[in-house]
């Protein structure tokens, strides 16, 4: 698919809230640290819309404490969990994401047309949106200040078992990895492969096991073990 074809989506000016650098409080707190160009323009362009009166900032605060505390990977979480413990939701899945995500109660903005690839011992999937940060809010909260920097966005594509090695993710060089390309059209969700030792476990308990960055494919589902350590 090639991401030329088709037009964007970007994200509101607060999109990295919640995931701000070190040093570099989010949206309404007071920063220890002087902020960077990109929060100052993000600033400076928030005050002249909320003067204009094009913003309202009681309902930008609202967004942003849904996106931060009531969506987010968690949701994800609990859609990939589901997957590996019923076999007729994968089947639902793979046919169509967005109706079997829905079953669950994640729907809504950025979160329409929902595709999910599969993690298995032969493929391994990664998520880049090389014109922008397109990405799957209700199920995954707010994208990553990384996911939307443009070294991920070229590299991904052009070096994707660079980039993962760089997550800590190490790939036999037999693995194929296939690169898919977001947009304002569709949206992926990947699904990490089930660690093993983990037959016992409860649905809740798998979820725990289901980090954010495996459901973009760059990084793994935890390792039971080491997460109960």
């Amino acid at each position: 698919m090639s991401a030329s074809d088709h037009d964007h989506d970007h994200d509101p000016a607060h999109g990295d809230h919640g995931h701000a650098p070190p040093g570099h409080a989010p949206h309404g707190h007071t920063h220890d640290a002087a902020p960077t160009a990109i929060e100052a323009r993000v600033k400076s362009i928030e005050a002249l819309l909320v003067a204009k009166g094009y913003v309202d900032p009681a309902a930008l605060d609202v967004f942003i404490d849904t996106y931060e505390h009531r969506v987010g990977p968690q949701n994800g979480a609990r859609v990939v969990a589901r997957a590996w413990t019923d076999p007729a939701f994968l089947e639902r899945l793979r046919l169509d994401a967005s109706k079997a995500i829905a079953e669950l109660g994640y729907e809504g903005r950025q979160g329409e047309h929902m595709v999910a690839v599969e993690n298995t011992a032969a493929v391994h999937n990664l998520v880049v949106c090389t014109l922008c940060s397109c990405y799957p809010w209700p199920l995954l909260g707010l994208p990553p200040v990384w996911y939307k920097s443009p070294p991920y966005r070229s590299r991904a594509v052009i070096e994707p078992r660079a980039v993962l090695r760089e997550f800590g993710v190490h790939l036999d060089d037999t693995v194929e990895i296939r690169v898919w390309d977001s947009t304002a059209e569709i949206r992926y969700l990947v699904i990490p492969r089930r660690p093993s030792g983990t037959e016992d476990l409860t649905e809740e308990a798998l979820a725990a096991l289901v980090t954010r960055d495996s459901m973009i494919g760059a990084g793994l589902a935890r390792d039971p073990a080491a997460a109960s350590a």
